[in-house]
């Protein structure tokens, strides 16, 4: 069963993809502009996730805050040590 969108609604759905995708860009040049931290450590929970804001996938997760930093952490290290070698 298919359902019929009214044209208001699918030309407003089409403005809001594109203004999305348009924050994500803007987000991905500014953080590379300024140099902001490329993994986060997001509270899920009783669990925290360490997310690549890159990509917005969960690399990995913990149940301390302290654990999931220092993974969040030794990303960035590595990441920055390839940044390095390139």
């Amino acid at each position: 069963m298919q359902t019929i969108m009214h044209p208001a609604f699918q030309e407003k759905l089409a403005v809001l993809a594109a203004l999305l995708e348009y924050s994500r860009t803007l987000r991905a040049a500014t953080r590379a502009k300024v140099g902001a931290p490329r993994y986060q450590v997001v509270s899920k929970g009783p669990a925290w996730d360490v997310v690549d804001m890159a990509t917005d996938s969960v690399l990995g997760f913990a149940f301390s805050y302290q654990a999931a930093l220092r993974f969040a952490l030794a990303m960035e290290a590595g990441a920055a040590s390839k940044r390095g070698l390139q």
